[in-house]
């Protein structure tokens, strides 16, 4: 095995810590809106350090170096500092165009794009490593009696390539269904085949024996089964989750990308892709577990998918039920009266890129010495933190926004509660119906309110969990129908 890929300087373990350090600055940054911006700056140093540090020890050292690492068998280099730098120049330029032009509203299927990406760069990686494990310092020459000598893979590193290959295909694959789901390439409803759970059962059963099979037979044929059988489990695992489980998606996948990049640091012997692929792997669980508790869902359960299977009677049809409908000048009398207003942001908002005008009709409300409040549900939106993030896009002051547990009781207390586009999160049947599949989900008390005002596009629609929300037809709700920009547009008119 190369000495040189194992040992490494001081001064390289001293980098990828500073590195770590900052990664972990990042996240916790990344924990709150005020210190957001100084999170991503820490996190871009830290991977800044990384790959500079990566290449410095890598390529310049290229005499000390086994002649494989660097040549092909025709002795020609096949990799050199300016195509990697290439590379990362092609890369940077494509992430750049892409963070420029992507809306916010785009922003859930752009990360579970991101996501794959993670888990197609560890499959190749898991790849590389097994067709030329010398180059990645895993190899134990061996010289068999019938047979000239080969290289063969160290037994441990054939578990860290199996499970990091696995992790990274599962990932690559749900991604990718995720990615549909949320672009609405494909219906936001489960697709729940017959006796998925044995098959999927079968299948991960399958592809952890073969890993442990791969520990005694280098044979290409298990290699690439465990491969293929890996993509195949991500499509599987993610086609019968429905919408309504989408951000636990998000996070879950996020925490997947980054096992296997540290399943990957391990066969590339890179502390700094260890580090940070635990870091990403435990804050993306930990997240998962957050957001099932907000949707009262285990774990297991969100992985055997089919929540929002169930349609009420209200999916998609014209509702018959008696409801009090109003207009942007009712909405601006009620609110002008008013001691305080909760605004209630959900997918809706995003989907119509209200919130610059919400924040101007807030404005106006604060001018005439109305309290404004924004209550955000863990789960609403695509994906955690999504109305956090619009929000903020306009310049929304952070003192203003709560989370659930720090608003709910307030909203007895609250004059008008203001919707816009968030259905799910705000339906009472969660706290009273048993036989709804979000009962026990915990929701916003905005019915509470003495007055709701929910701007829906129209009553001939369900939520992502497919179930009529009870709020529409209560006494104290009044319904605006019409796209959210333009109704919350009309009700700023009406305020000034």
């Amino acid at each position: 095995m190369p000495e040189a890929v194992h040992e490494q300087p001081a001064w390289v373990l001293l980098a990828y810590l500073a590195a770590g350090v900052c990664f972990i600055l990042a996240l916790r940054g990344l924990s709150h809106p005020e210190t957001s911006q100084r999170g991503n700056r820490l996190g871009m140093i830290g991977m800044a350090i990384a790959v500079v540090t990566t290449l410095v020890t890598h390529l310049p050292s290229t005499a000390s170096l086994p002649r494989d690492m660097l040549f092909g068998n025709d002795g020609v280099d096949w990799i050199t500092l300016a195509q990697i730098l290439g590379a990362v120049a092609l890369g940077a330029a494509i992430g750049l165009a892409t963070a420029r032009r992507i809306a916010m509203t785009a922003m859930p299927q752009l990360v579970a794009a991101f996501h794959s990406l993670v888990g197609l760069a560890a499959v190749l990686v898991g790849a590389a490593a097994f067709l030329n494990p010398e180059a990645f310092g895993i190899a134990a020459r061996i010289t068999p009696i019938a047979s000239p000598s080969f290289l063969s893979i160290d037994p441990v590193s054939r578990i860290e390539l199996g499970l990091g290959v696995a992790i990274g295909a599962i990932t690559f694959s749900g991604s990718v269904i995720a990615f549909l789901k949320l672009n609405g390439n494909m219906g936001g409803a489960p697709i729940l085949l017959p006796g998925r759970h044995l098959i999927n059962l079968g299948t991960l059963a399958a592809i952890l024996g073969l890993i442990a099979y791969f520990t005694v037979d280098q044979s290409p044929w298990v290699f690439w089964t465990v491969t293929a059988l890996s993509f195949a489990i991500g499509f599987l695992l993610i086609i019968p989750i429905g919408g309504a489980d989408m951000p636990v998606v998000v996070s879950m996948l996020n925490s997947y990308s980054g096992w296997a990049a540290a399943a990957m640091g391990f066969t590339l012997h890179n502390s700094a892709m260890i580090i940070t692929g635990a870091l990403v792997g435990s804050s993306g669980a930990i997240l998962s577990y957050i957001m099932c508790r907000a949707m009262n869902r285990s774990f297991l359960s969100v992985i055997a998918g089919g929540f929002g299977a169930v349609a009420s009677s209200g999916g998609g049809e014209v509702i018959d039920r008696p409801y009090k409908r109003g207009s942007a000048e009712d909405a601006a009398f009620l609110m002008k009266q008013a001691d305080q207003v909760v605004i209630i942001p959900g997918y809706g908002m995003a989907v119509a890129q209200a919130q610059h005008a919400l924040r101007e009709m807030a404005d106006q409300l604060k001018a005439e010495g109305v309290r404004v409040k924004y209550a955000i549900h863990p789960v609403a939106g695509r994906m955690p933190g999504h109305m956090n993030v619009l929000l903020a896009e306009a310049n929304v002051p952070y003192d203003e926004v709560f989370e659930l547990e720090d608003i709910n009781s307030e909203f007895a207390q609250t004059d008008v509660a203001f919707v816009i586009g968030a259905n799910d999160v705000t339906n009472p049947a969660a706290k009273t119906d048993k036989t709804s599949p979000i009962y026990g989900m915990p929701v916003l008390d905005v019915e509470k309110a003495r007055t709701v005002l929910f701007i829906k596009r129209s009553m001939g629609g369900a939520g992502y969990a497919g179930v009529d929300n009870e709020l529409f037809y209560r006494d104290n709700t009044m319904m605006l129908l019409a796209d959210a920009k333009k109704m919350v547009e009309e009700v700023v008119k009406a305020l000034g």
